[in-house]
């Protein structure tokens, strides 16, 4: 079934802005709703969705992207004054549930989120590391003590 024509169907997110799932919602506004995701990262962990079914948030109107950040905004401006994180980290999904969700996540230091972060920032930042270690001449070379040992 094409994306198109789940919107009604079996997207548990169309479910919820229709009333026909239980959510815990936060804010909402004409395009957008926000809620608390079932399976948290944090203490916080808010989703926020477009009303309408859309699959990729690159995919929104001009007046849905406004609306969904401008609530990701004011839901994240809210977190940060009841939880007092150390910030609150956004992105952006829809893979699993083919419906996007930013992930509004309050965030503070060592936490798992934090961590996978760090973790992938220090990925990106190896980067140049990682390719030296391809080099062929070190390879044989690597190779050649590992014969002998």
């Amino acid at each position: 079934m094409s994306h198109a024509n789940r919107q009604g169907t079996d997207c548990v997110f169309c479910d919820i802005v229709r009333g026909e799932a239980a959510a815990y919602v936060v804010n909402e506004n004409e395009y957008a709703m926000a809620i608390l995701d079932i399976q948290p990262l944090a203490v916080g962990h808010c989703l926020v969705i477009p009303k309408r079914h859309v699959p990729w948030w690159h995919e929104l109107s001009p007046a849905e992207v406004e609306s969904v950040f401008r609530l990701a905004h004011a839901v994240a401006g809210r977190l940060m004054q009841l939880l007092k994180p150390d910030f609150v980290a956004l992105y952006a999904r829809g893979r699993r549930i083919p419906h996007t969700h930013l992930f509004v996540v309050p965030t503070f230091g060592g936490d798992p989120l934090d961590r996978f972060f760090n973790a992938l920032e220090g990925f990106q930042e190896s980067a140049p590391a990682l390719a030296a270690l391809r080099d062929p001449k070190d390879l044989a070379a690597l190779a050649a003590r590992l014969r002998q040992g």
